[in-house]
């Protein structure tokens, strides 16, 4: 290879090299981007589940994901998050009862979400009974379900009011928001994680909170629910 030669490979072995650089710091970037859930005009990356696709009971109307009548199942995300930040904005109708599950595995031996998705509550604190239910209000609105009751009751809207949650999954420690307040922070794995399960009506469920990736779901729970706004970032 005479010396022009050896100049050109050179040449194009840097190009490759500041390319593949260019590229692996364009990855890193993505990691911790805002990406949007819901497109406010189809399911596109959803469906209920154990199904092909969407149910009829869910509708898109309005730019929000509907929850029309019981019978919908949970419509959970094609894809799994592990670490990440949610945002998504919730309205309940009134007496109603739905939630926001994380990790979910989707799998033929579970019945539903729940099974293995810890839940943020979505809830008519007003009106539904499972506002009384449970151990010192963790079945309210913003609580993570019969887990651990939000630090603060009043940060929940009426029903059929916009409610903007939060929540922060990152190096096995939680956050849950409610309209701008924390309202709850938790371990999710470890002996903290493991004594607010045996603590709870989850005690002894096989594959409940023990992934540390999964799919979220929003509830069909057979009353009318609305979310909208929905994003998140893989942390």
């Amino acid at each position: 290879m005479n010396f022009t030669n050896w100049q050109a490979f050179g040449k194009a072995a840097l190009v490759a090299l500041l390319s593949l650089s260019l590229s692996g710091t364009e990855v890193l970037a993505q990691k911790g981007k805002w990406v949007s859930l819901f497109d406010g005009k189809s399911f596109k990356g959803w469906h209920s589940w154990k199904s092909d696709g969407v149910l009829p009971q869910w509708k898109v109307e309005d730019g929000a994901l509907v929850l029309t009548e019981k019978g919908g199942k949970d419509l959970v995300t094609d894809k799994e998050f592990g670490d990440f930040e949610l945002e998504l904005e919730w309205k309940i109708s009134e007496g109603g009862n739905s939630g926001i599950i994380y990790h979910v595995i989707e799998e033929e031996k579970y019945c539903c979400p729940y099974s293995t998705g810890p839940e943020i509550q979505v809830l008519d604190d007003a009106k539904h009974p499972d506002a009384k239910a449970g151990k010192s209000g963790n079945h309210k609105a913003g609580a993570l379900y019969d887990l651990l009751p939000p630090n603060d009751f009043t940060a929940v809207k009426p029903a059929n009011e916009w409610n903007k949650v939060r929540l922060i999954i990152k190096d096995g420690k939680g956050e849950s928001w409610l309209n701008g307040k924390k309202v709850v922070s938790f371990s999710t794995s470890g002996s903290e994680w493991d004594a607010l399960v045996a603590n709870s009506k989850f005690k002894g469920w096989d594959g409940f909170g023990v992934s540390q990736k999964g799919k979220i779901a929003l509830q069909d729970h057979g009353n009318k629910v609305s979310y909208r706004k929905i994003r998140i970032k893989e942390l």
